[in-house]
């Protein structure tokens, strides 16, 4: 009798082999061809691993054990993103060294990676808060400070160029081809102004330093920033969700400090349009399309009134407090601008609100800024506004129009001011309605749709039978107490003219009636007059008073027609259409509008192309104590970098580690850390995204003093050829790397201009037990220790073993789907391991009945097995691969049965199961492989080699339809031609039932699966 299957005693014994041999360890770069696969490297936590953890890194150590047996040299390793909130956090509750705490939580992450068997090659281990680590991600800041993106060159460059220039012609030619090309409009702080060699001459050291501020890819600014009341940190954009910090989940509040930043936004245009060269999935592609939020159209400039000065093109403006600048994607809308809204952070506010309207636009402002910018732009919030007592003049129609500040409006996009359109725009309209401000429509719906209400009694009694006799679709539908009248829709010019007609010869004195949706018309017994103008919007009004008293408790014509529930669908929208009322444009067609007036408004003086994006710069200064040291001092020159050879800028050992009542850092509690002969050490840190921006470039080098990594090595290995890690990161880590990886491109210091040739997302693993919520729906939470849900790696190996478990991670579900933990699921993996244990070790052994199996059969499927699985490793169907294994293993047992252990065939078999189940069940394909006299390791042999000829089916089921419907299967030979295979489908008893005696029309063949019968 074969021994038992034990992995507690298996698992161990290989493990120790393993690690003793370094069997694992990646060897130099090399002819081989390469595969570098590596997990998103975890935040070290006291908790340890969770089962869930383990769903992202078993499938890839299957994948980096596939390739080295593939003989690729594989690069697969491990470190820890140590720095941030968590430890620092748990070392303030525990009153324990941060250091000490990341050690503690890394080495217990190690245990448990090992434990699972995973191959990681721990040689090359690190970790983001060993000095030897963080020197790098200084000096990499380093770079950062020492370089501007140079628009002309379309790349980041050494920061004395820019000063050269400066000093010999200014900086005219740098803001003049950033106006021709406005993708970079990214790449200088807004509004820096244009110095000449004169006036750069003329700064002191300080004031240069400053100026500088402005270009530098690491720069320091002043910033309204979100800050974290729980942790007492800064947090970026990235890191609130639904108004409340990442991490803490506690609702962030609006603080105005100096910062430190990294020029994401110089990068934008780049970061958007390389996602075209990325294997990713489409909803993370699609999540950093819209961070970045990439948007075309034009700025234009809208004088202020009460300046008094003249309506001009903007270069004739000298006071640059006399206008609004605005940034809008539809400059063919202008003509319809009939309000203005400002951010209330706006600067000009102050300056623009009237006497008689200060104390309520303070209080609005002060109320504004007490709100989350997720609070003020979220859809569902109602529009809130304040009128600043001042006006603007419309630059294309010299129209004067009101000057508004309301919170949907935010500083940090665009100019911080719009110019509202709100026959176009959905908050606009709203915010209009509510405010009563005229709303003039001028862009024409494109479906041609305009619709119409016939008063009871407002026509004669010709009217009707003329409408039918054109055409037009109406029904009656009771209006008001006088009874039914007609609602009429309309469909394009030429019907809209010909219904305006018959109103003219049919409406009755003292009534009027409206076209709405594709044209503005209103009919009065003596003539036709279009809503196109905010006068005409008075005077319309004003008729349809006096004709009708209840229209006059309408403040605009939009929100009299609002009253009517017919109009509702065409009195918005927002697409493109030919413009109407918009002076030399109207009749322009919508797909050119946008070109040709922004053509014209560059031509007038009155603006010009614009790019905007929505990200905005990333922050990366943290108030704590937990995190790489910036390498800046604050000198009476300003701003002065480290030199690298005064790399590392250590932590120093502190007492506490709480965030200062100030919000500073513990840092600047610390004279000796602080005080320097040449001036204060910055005391911020950097947030944990910097560390994280480029360790898989460490990775391939991970040892060296010299550099933060060698060239060969790092162009050997990089770019990883698969990324693996969490969806969350979408706009976080994954963007941040991105960044990096094209600044140190740039500089010189790697080859390639993307950092992950792929990338995977796993599905999250949920606790086992069902919860019912408070309306009785059932759903399952996630694992938290809160929760006393989680299931480690720990309890589950040591009852059913690490292949097991192994085995399970993979087997569970879709490798991308979130799925519960199932506790019945690790055991049925277990048994499906012990029966290969037994047919491979004692395959005589309770044997069944004899059944017909041939070794053909056997060898289809074994090699059947090798296609399935290289397929499904490509796609990250790990399930199905155990599938085919358990398939193939039910397989073995029939051939046994049919007598045919020990033949060459079953040889055969045995030898490509245990390669592959090497990856899946590393251990016990250790143990069975040795136990077979075969020679150490399993997991350094050859790949097996599918023999396509032996895979390929003798016979093949081919389904018979006939008119669509299944009506019989055949089978037939594998190689069987066309004409053979329809003529067998005709002769089927299913196929001439249903032909019931008739003559085909069409026969098709599908090849391997149907044939298609249509009479």
């Amino acid at each position: 009798m074969a021994d038992r299957y034990i992995p507690q005693e298996i698992e161990p014994k290989w493990q120790a082999r393993w690690e003793a041999d370094a069997l694992y360890k990646t060897g130099p770069a090399d002819s081989r061809p390469k595969y570098y696969i590596l997990d998103f490297y975890p935040y070290p936590s006291g908790e340890g691993m969770s089962v869930g953890h383990a769903r992202n890194y078993v499938p890839t150590d299957v994948i980096a054990r596939y390739y080295r047996m593939k003989g690729y040299n594989v690069l697969h390793p491990m470190g820890f993103d140590a720095f941030g909130l968590p430890t620092e956090n748990a070392a303030i509750k525990l009153k324990v060294n941060p250091h000490i705490l990341n050690e503690r939580y890394s080495a217990n992450y190690v245990r448990q990676y090992k434990l699972m068997g995973l191959s990681y090659d721990w040689s090359r281990l690190i970790n983001s808060a060993h000095a030897d680590y963080y020197r790098w991600t200084q000096w990499i800041f380093l770079q950062m400070f020492q370089s501007w993106y140079d628009p002309r060159l379309n790349r980041a460059a050494p920061i004395a160029d820019l000063e050269r220039e400066l000093s010999e012609q200014g900086a005219q030619a740098i803001f003049d081809y950033i106006d021709a090309h406005a993708e970079h409009v990214g790449v200088v702080a807004k509004g820096t102004p244009v110095v000449s060699a004169a006036q750069w001459h003329a700064m002191s050291r300080r004031e240069q330093n400053a100026y500088l501020m402005n270009f530098r890819l690491a720069f320091r600014a002043e910033s309204t920033v979100n800050w974290d009341p729980v942790d007492k940190v800064v947090v970026a954009d990235e890191e609130v969700e639904g108004g409340r910090a990442w991490r803490s989940g506690a609702l962030v509040e609006k603080k105005i400090i100096r910062q430190w930043f990294f020029r994401i936004t110089a990068y934008a245009e780049r970061l958007a349009n390389d996602l075209d060269t990325v294997d990713w999935p489409e909803k993370i592609v699609k999540m950093q399309r819209n961070w970045i939020g990439k948007s075309e159209g034009a700025e234009v400039d809208f004088e202020i009134s009460d300046f008094g000065l003249p309506i001009a093109g903007q270069s004739q403006i000298a006071n640059p407090k006399s206008k609004i600048r605005v940034f809008t994607t539809r400059p063919d809308t202008l003509w319809g601008a009939t309000f203005m809204v400002l951010s209330p952070e706006h600067p000009l506010v102050v300056e623009l609100t009237t006497d008689d309207r200060r104390a309520e636009v303070e209080a609005y402002v002060a109320q504004a800024r007490a709100k989350t910018d997720e609070e003020r732009t979220t859809a569902e919030k109602e529009k809130t506004g304040v009128f600043t007592g001042a006006y603007a003049i419309n630059p294309v129609n010299g129209r004067r129009i009101p000057i508004w500040i309301a919170d949907y409006v935010l500083m940090g996009y665009g100019t911080g001011a719009i110019m509202a359109v709100p026959a176009h725009d959905e908050r606009d309209f709203a915010f209009a309605l509510k405010y009563g401000l005229p709303i003039i429509p001028v862009i024409a719906r494109p479906d041609g749709v305009a619709k119409s209400v016939v008063l009871p009694g407002s026509v004669d009694e010709h009217f009707r039978a003329e409408l039918e006799q054109a055409g037009v679709e109406f029904y009656t539908a009771p209006l008001d107490e006088a009874g039914e009248g007609l609602c009429v829709t309309l469909r394009g010019d030429a019907q809209i003219d010909q219904y305006v007609e018959l109103l003219r010869r049919h409406l009755k004195p003292g009534y009027w009636h409206e076209v709405v949706g594709a044209r503005w018309l209103f009919v009065f017994d003596d003539g036709v007059e279009e809503l196109d103008s905010v006068e005409a919007d008075g005077r319309i009004l004003a008729r349809c008073a006096a004709l009708r008293p209840a229209a006059s408790n309408a403040r605009t014509v939009m929100e009299m027609l609002t009253r009517q529930p017919f109009y509702q669908d065409v009195l918005f929208h927002a697409e493109y259409g030919m413009m109407m009322h918009s002076g030399p444009f109207s009749g322009t067609s919508g797909d050119t509008a946008r070109q040709q007036v922004t053509a014209w408004l560059a031509q007038h003086g009155m603006g010009k192309r614009r790019v905007n994006y929505r990200i905005r710069d990333w922050l990366i200064s943290r108030q704590r104590y937990w995190g790489t040291p910036i390498p800046i001092l604050h000198t009476p020159d300003g701003e002065e970098a480290l030199d690298p050879s005064e790399l590392p800028l250590r932590l120093p050992e502190v007492e506490n580690y709480e965030p200062t009542a100030t919000g500073e850092s513990p840092l600047a509690n610390i004279p000796e850390f602080v005080n320097t002969p040449r001036g204060r050490r910055e005391t911020d840190t950097m947030a944990t995204w910097a560390c994280s921006s480029w360790y898989y470039l460490r990775f391939s080098d991970p040892h060296n003093d010299q550099a933060p990594f060698g060239q060969k090595e790092v162009s050997y290995w990089l770019p990883v050829d698969m990324y693996v890690g969490g969806a969350e990161h979408a706009v976080l880590h994954l963007l941040y790397a991105r960044m990096w990886t094209k600044v140190l491109y740039d500089l010189g210091h790697v080859p390639f201009i993307e950092p992950f040739k792929a990338l995977r997302n796993q599905g999250m693993i949920l606790s086992p037990q069902k919860k019912v919520d408070e309306k009785g729906r059932e759903y399952f939470e996630k694992m938290s220790k809160s929760k006393g849900n989680v299931i480690t790696p720990d309890e589950v190996v040591a009852e059913y073993g690490a292949d097991a478990l192994r085995g399970y991670e993979m087997f569970i579900s879709d490798f991308s789907q979130t799925v519960p933990w199932n506790t019945q699921g690790v055991p049925g993996v277990r048994r499906w391991l012990e029966r290969v244990w037994r047919i491979v070790l004692a395959p005589e052994e309770d044997k069944g009945m004899p059944v017909t199996y041939s070794g053909r059969e056997l060898r289809r499927v074994a090699h059947q097995t090798i296609l399935k699985f290289e397929k499904d490793i490509g796609d990250f169907s790990f399930n199905t691969i155990v599938a085919a294994l358990m398939e193939f293993t039910n397989a073995l047992y029939k051939a046994r049965d049919a007598g045919l252990a020990g033949s060459p065939e079953w040889n055969e078999a045995i030898d490509i199961l245990l390669k592959l189940i090497a990856p899946v069940a590393p251990h016990m394909a250790e143990e069975l492989w040795a136990r077979c006299g075969r020679p150490y390791s399993i997991h350094q042999q050859p790949w097996p080699v599918a023999d396509a000829q032996a895979a390929t089916e003798e016979e093949i089921t081919i389904v018979v339809q006939v008119n669509g419907k299944l009506r019989d299967r055949i089978t037939v030979p594998a190689n069987a031609d066309e004409e053979t295979v329809k003529q067998a489908a005709l002769q089927t008893n299913g196929a001439r039932k249903s032909m019931n005696g008739k003559q085909p029309r069409q026969v098709i063949y599908v090849p391997g699966r149907l044939v298609s019968i249509v009479v």
